[in-house]
């Protein structure tokens, strides 16, 4: 594949604009670490909103959604549209309550719910555990897509992408910091989204598909475009819809969609003007990354069935992609070798942009752990902020070369996916709990994190997986792997809590009286606080939570219909999509009053 004049000024182009950003802002960025982690605080919800999306927007997203439908049809795609209702869970109940925190890092709020040295232990263990192992694994899936886009469409060796895409990323992330992370991605996300729904149109349209109504007729692709499983696969239907729906939402840590919020979600909720921002920006996210972005991925995935049927035909057609790169999700990459110079160009400017875009947030908010809840906390605490910022600057360079050297053992996207899941899962309930319920403590979630990975290690790595959860030979069916983590997580998790001491009154009561989270959770702690003359609850008013809930169903209710009832125009199921986008217009309604009354709530 050959690019044109016009594809590198493109991609060039585009480059030294985002350069440019970085050294624009890196004088402001670099003046104390609230400014380079959080810019002051004074962010927009709806430029917030946008630096979500476009962080979601990596170069591992198409391609695992490829990786998806060519294996499990769109159906499959239920095992991260699931975490929509994590989302909205976040939005109209905890959104707030992070604002209200005050934190620099969600991981300071550990020594804000618990006390002493567990809790003290949690935060710097936590630091290395996501901002450094989980963080460098997610990064080191989006490099890995990086490459795979490279040697296809460019021809480059995996060192080359690796050094060309890591250099400009690194500068261009250590000197702006988190202003010029969101600044830069308002850019990239229309950069993205132009790319993503430009190349759909134009593969879809290529002679070789034939259109819209040649592609859903093709004997490839007619079984792979169902939204909803087929119920009469019960293995399909369990693993594809009913444990992503019943169980993964609310039981897994997942980078970008944790129950109870976090990691560079909960970031960008610290860094905004106020609580109604952090709302704001938390639904404007979940709107757009879920309803408005999967389609064209999924457009493009479903044409591949047609061009490349399966993976000896992508084999035949780039025989120098090396054979521990080869997968279902080198399609996405393969299919936009076809198109044409110009649109070429702003595809790859996309695909960059995808990849800085995620890459330079990964790295501000896994260096934010390492320099507030680690170098801080255990190693200078009397650091200056030049010293924090300089230590900020010298781990993000740090955390690139280890998601680089990672990236280049790698295999596929999917692999990742479902490792990442299995670790984190059983821990997510404790992440919701924790707000609500005063009996959670250090040891809760000490034991949770451990016990998950050292399960997930076992069922993963050891033959006793094979045991037990093997399709054919296995004493349990494969599909019982990932409840079972779970179950067991939380039993374990569970017992612990119960046997070991609950945290001080003092810093319970302190946590309630700066957070306010309410409900009967919290009843014994309010009333021991009222028989020591403490007054610990600031509002009479009734518990928000339930309303938050309500608002969470509605919000479920139109993102889902608003992306199904796209789905079904592009099928031609008109009578389908009319009802669905009839429902979608009923549940926003509902939501704006429902909007309006948890704000009065907040105010």
């Amino acid at each position: 594949m050959t690019l044109s004049a016009l594809d590198y000024t493109l991609i060039i182009g585009f480059f030294l604009i985002v350069l440019g950003v970085g050294f624009f802002v890196s004088k402001k960025s670099g003046r104390d670490s609230s400014e380079f982690f959080l810019s002051g605080r004074t962010m927009p919800w709806w430029l917030l909103g946008l630096s979500m999306v476009a962080t979601t927007f990596s170069t591992d997203t198409p391609n695992l959604v490829t990786d998806i439908v060519r294996t499990n049809g769109v159906s499959g795609n239920w095992v991260w549209w699931a975490f929509l209702i994590t989302g909205l869970l976040t939005v109209f109940v905890y959104a707030k309550l992070w604002r209200k925190s005050n934190v620099k890092t969600d991981l300071e709020f550990y020594e804000l719910r618990y006390g002493g040295a567990p809790a003290s232990f949690l935060r710097k263990f936590r630091a290395v555990y996501l901002g450094v192992f989980f963080n460098v694994i997610t990064m080191a899936g989006v490099t890995l897509a990086a490459i795979k886009i490279g040697s296809v469409m460019l021809g480059l060796e995996p060192w080359q992408t690796v050094i060309c895409g890591g250099v400009i990323t690194v500068v261009f992330s250590a000197l702006g910091g988190f202003k010029g992370v969101v600044y830069t991605d308002f850019l990239l996300f229309f950069v993205a989204m132009a790319g993503s729904i430009g190349a759909a149109y134009f593969l879809v349209n290529i002679p070789e598909v034939g259109g819209i109504k040649a592609l859903m007729a093709n004997e490839n692709v007619s079984d792979k475009l169902s939204i909803l499983p087929d119920f009469s696969n019960k293995k399909a239907l369990i693993t594809l819809f009913i444990i992503p729906l019943a169980v993964q939402w609310w039981s897994s840590w997942y980078p970008g969609s944790e129950p109870g919020g976090g990691g560079y979600i909960a970031q960008r909720m610290l860094a905004a003007k106020d609580e109604n921002h952090a709302i704001g920006a938390t639904f404007f996210f979940n709107i757009m990354h879920y309803a408005l972005r999967p389609w064209p991925w999924i457009l493009v995935a479903l044409a591949s069935l047609v061009v490349f049927p399966d993976i000896a035909s992508i084999q035949e057609a780039f025989p120098t992609i090396s054979e521990d790169k080869l997968g279902h999700d080198l399609a996405y990459s393969a299919m936009l070798t076809k198109l044409p110079s110009g649109l070429l160009g702003l595809v790859l400017a996309s695909l960059i942009a995808a990849y800085m875009s995620t890459i330079s947030t990964q790295l501000n908010w896994g260096s934010s752990y390492i320099v507030f809840d680690f170098y801080k906390q255990q190693i200078n605490p009397n650091a200056t902020e030049k010293k924090l910022v300089a230590i900020g600057r010298i781990s993000t360079v740090f955390l690139m070369v280890l998601s680089a050297g990672l990236a280049l053992l790698l295999q596929n996207a999917l692999q990742l996916f479902d490792v990442l899941l299995t670790f984190g899962a059983g821990t997510g309930l404790i992440f919701i709990l924790r707000w609500f319920w005063w009996r959670i403590n250090a040891w809760s979630e000490i034991t949770a994190m451990f016990a998950s990975g050292l399960i997930a290690i076992i069922l993963k790595f050891t033959p006793i997986g094979d045991f037990f959860f093997t399709a054919k030979t296995g004493i349990f069916p494969d599909w019982m792997e990932y409840p079972f983590v779970v179950l067991l997580t939380t039993i374990i998790w569970l017992l612990v809590t119960f046997l070991t001491q609950p945290e001080s009154p003092e810093v319970l009561q302190n946590f309630y009286k700066k957070i306010q989270p309410g409900g009967p959770g919290w009843n014994s702690v309010v009333k021991e606080a009222k028989k020591n003359n403490l007054s610990i609850k600031n509002k009479d008013k009734a518990w928000s939570v339930p309303k938050g809930i309500y608002a969470m169903i509605v919000g479920c209710t139109l993102i889902y219909t608003c992306m199904f009832a796209t789905g079904y125009w592009i099928y031609g199921e008109t009578t389908l999509a009319l009802t669905l986008t009839g429902i979608a217009i009923v549940s926003a309604l509902v939501l704006i009053r429902l909007w309006k009354a948890l704000k009065e709530d907040i105010l």
